[in-house]
């Protein structure tokens, strides 16, 4: 449902919490004329600008994160878990009240409760509303990149990640490698998969801390452990009594010769990395909005930066450069490229039509 919908269904306390948000002049026992007046104001052109300008990072983190969610209504529990996500930048013991957060979206005429007996006690945010807030935010990010000229060298690396799956499966097919006893492979088994690949990556040296972006990347650099983590996650390959095999289904795949789908490894990337970045999927729509032409990696840290949260040891800026921008060149979404300015990145056509969630397009 669209505002005006939601504004029809609202009871009047929270009508008159909205006009007296936004100092609208109205009878404020008229529910008509608190309707009328809300629209006028929320309808204008100069609403969104003012409104991103004047909100918290923490509340428009939460704006973000409710724009990009697929689901249509939310449960209070719902939204207190999202505006406690927004609000990492929050110093300890100073957390204050999360409900608050919400309160206020919702005395802002973003969150409305559901119209029907089995949705009353569920949240939802117009979709009007979203659909200007989503071309309004990216204005508002875009305002810090830095565009640049072509570079004279650059890397792209087009389809080769499901290229290299193939490959990654016939040497396991051909070689059987073993495991060690931590269920890895040894390090001249993974030097000869290295050798193997089109894109080949420098082995894990000891130390370092590595965990949460899925299970293979504690063993193995980041593009490889995405194509081990998908060809588990396929069943394409087992590991069992420590030696790493290929299976039927694995067999079946490889004797097809057909490459896999590169929306299908996107997707499974999605999955893979969720949980050390929740708001992934919005911050590949970002990217893809504000890097349509080469720009500075360091200007869309400084433009998108703001809405990543840390990760452990990871900071806002390692998280966009090694843990997204990389992957995304991995995948064939953006092109690489090395300038004395720093690194500069542009879309691919194929990343910037893979970066749209699809629930985004209805």
């Amino acid at each position: 449902m669209n505002l005006a919908d939601m504004l029809t269904y609202a009871d009047i306390g929270q009508l008159t919490a909205i006009a007296g948000r936004y100092q609208c002049e109205c009878k404020r026992n008229s529910k008509h004329d608190l309707i009328q007046s809300i629209l006028i104001t929320l309808g204008s052109r100069e609403f969104m600008e003012s409104h991103i300008k004047g909100s918290s990072p923490g509340e428009l983190r939460l704006l973000n994160s409710l724009l990009f969610d697929e689901r249509s209504h939310f449960s209070m529990e719902d939204l207190l878990a999202a505006a406690r996500q927004a609000s990492f930048d929050v110093p300890p013991g100073k957390s204050g009240d999360y409900r608050e957060l919400v309160s206020r979206l919702k005395n802002s005429g973003w969150l409305f409760s559901g119209a029907s007996q089995q949705s009353r006690y569920l949240f939802q945010v117009p979709l009007d509303l979203k659909k200007r807030f989503r071309v309004q935010m990216g204005q508002y990010l875009q305002q810090r990149i830095v565009p640049v000229p072509e570079p004279a060298v650059y890397r792209g690396e087009g389809d080769l990640l499901a290229g290299d799956l193939l490959l990654f499966l016939r040497y396991v097919k051909e070689n059987e490698p073993e495991l060690n006893q931590e269920g890895a492979l040894y390090k001249r088994n993974q030097q000869g998969v290295m050798n193997a690949l089109q894109i080949a990556e420098p082995l894990l040296g000891k130390g370092g801390w590595r965990f949460g972006y899925g299970r293979a990347c504690e063993h193995y650099p980041p593009r490889f452990a995405l194509l081990y983590d998908y060809a588990r996650h396929r069943r394409f390959i087992s590991e069992e009594g420590y030696r790493l095999q290929l299976t039927a289904a694995g067999e079946y795949f490889l004797a097809e010769g057909k490459s896999e789908k590169l929306m299908q490894l996107f997707s499974f990337w999605l999955r893979l990395y969720k949980g050390a970045i929740p708001n992934l999927p919005s911050l590949v729509y970002w990217i893809s909005l504000s890097a349509g032409r080469w720009v500075t990696t360091a200007s869309l840290s400084e433009g998108i930066g703001w809405l990543i949260k840390p990760f452990y040891y990871d900071d806002a800026a390692s998280i966009l450069e090694q843990r997204i921008l990389r992957m995304m060149l991995h995948l064939g979404m953006l092109k690489l490229g090395e300038e004395p300015a720093g690194t500069v990145v542009v879309m691919t056509p194929w990343g910037c039509e893979a970066a749209v969630p699809k629930h985004l397009l209805r």
